[in-house]
């Protein structure tokens, strides 16, 4: 099985805000697009997803960023996993034309159960296991260094 582009992406998503509990400086979508050499775009959609199941929290404004969301570290991988790629089909026995094997298939049935079995692997896998050493470190070094204006005083006057 190969899971899409969009759930590898938000895997990686993932691990990298596990990588940094409590970190100081939280990442902006664009800064995480470009520690993980990705489209902005595409790091927006799936930041949206993962907001969206409560995976990631967003917030906005200065001092705003990305966060893993309450509990965030014990996910599970594959549950995870599941509500990424959904629960099609592995094939697409109803595709259009649809398969005339169907009615008497044996192998839709055998992939059907490989598929689950694959994310019964994932199941016991938190987010907090695949952001553990030494990958944590590996995730931390893909950090784009991070250049916000720090906060200045009044503006001075400069003498002739």
């Amino acid at each position: 099985m190969r899971l899409t582009k969009f759930t590898d992406l938000a895997l990686r998503v993932a691990m990298l805000l596990a990588a940094r509990p409590g970190a100081a400086e939280v990442l902006r979508t664009r800064e995480m697009a470009e520690a993980l050499a990705v489209p902005h775009s595409h790091t927006a959609k799936v930041v949206s997803r993962l907001q969206h199941l409560g995976v990631v929290e967003a917030r906005r404004g200065r001092g705003g960023g990305l966060s893993l969301g309450a509990g965030g570290e014990g996910i599970s991988v594959g549950w995870l996993v599941r509500e990424l790629e959904g629960s099609g089909e592995v094939v697409g026995c109803d595709d259009d034309p649809p398969c005339p094997l169907r009615r008497a298939c044996r192998l839709r049935g055998a992939l059907r159960g490989a598929q689950e079995a694959f994310f019964a692997s994932l199941d016991p896998l938190t987010l907090a296991d695949l952001a553990a050493p030494p990958t944590g470190a590996v995730l931390l070094s893909l950090e784009p260094t991070v250049t916000r204006p720090a906060a200045t005083g009044p503006p001075t006057t400069l003498p002739d």
